[in-house]
C-alpha cells in the first residue's frame, strides 16, 4: 500500500481537491506520510519580491496560501510535511518526485481545454508524462 504520498499543492481549489483525495488514501494504510510539495514559480516570483518589502512576509504570505491543503491533514490527523521548491513548477516537481522514494504523485487539475493546454501548458500533464511513479490526477 502506499507509505509516502507527494501532494502538488498552490492553494487553489484544485490543490485542496488533490489534498482530500490524498487523505483518503493515507486513511487505507497506517504509517502513511504525506509531503506536500509547493512550487515558487520564478516568473511569478520576482514581481512578487518586487511589491514585497520583507522576506518574511512574503514566505508568511505563501504560507497562508496553503492553510487550507495542510488543514486537509491536521483535520484528518495525517502526518504531513511542507517542503518549498523553487522554479517552473511542472519541471521542479518532475525532478522532485523522480529524485524522492514517493509511491504515487497527486496534482490538482485546472481542466484546461486542448488548445489552452497546447498553448499553455499543463503542470498536471507534465507531471503524468514524465514521473516515474503513479500519478493521480483529481478533477
Amino acid at each position: 500500500m502506499y507509505k509516502r504520498l507527494l501532494v502538488a499543492a498552490d492553494g487553489s481549489e484544485n490543490s485542496i481537491r488533490a489534498a482530500k483525495e490524498a487523505a483518503k488514501l493515507a486513511r487505507l494504510a497506517e504509517g502513511t506520510v504525506v509531503e506536500i510539495i509547493y512550487v515558487v514559480d520564478y516568473s511569478k516570483s520576482k514581481s512578487e519580491v518586487l511589491q514585497s518589502r520583507d522576506g518574511e512576509v512574503l514566505e508568511a504570505d505563501r504560507r497562508k496560501q496553503l492553510v487550507p491543503v495542510e488543514d486537509v491533514f491536521v483535520k484528518e490527523d495525517i502526518p504531513y510535511k511542507l517542503t518549498m521548491l523553487h522554479g517552473d513548477p511542472g519541471p521542479a516537481i518532475v525532478e522532485y518526485a523522480n529524485k524522492s522514494t514517493c509511491d504515487m504523485v497527486i496534482v490538482g487539475s485546472r481542466g484546461l481545454n486542448a488548445l489552452q493546454e497546447m498553448v499553455l501548458g499543463s503542470v498536471s500533464h507534465k507531471v503524468a508524462k514524465r514521473v516515474e511513479s503513479p500519478v493521480l490526477i483529481v478533477k
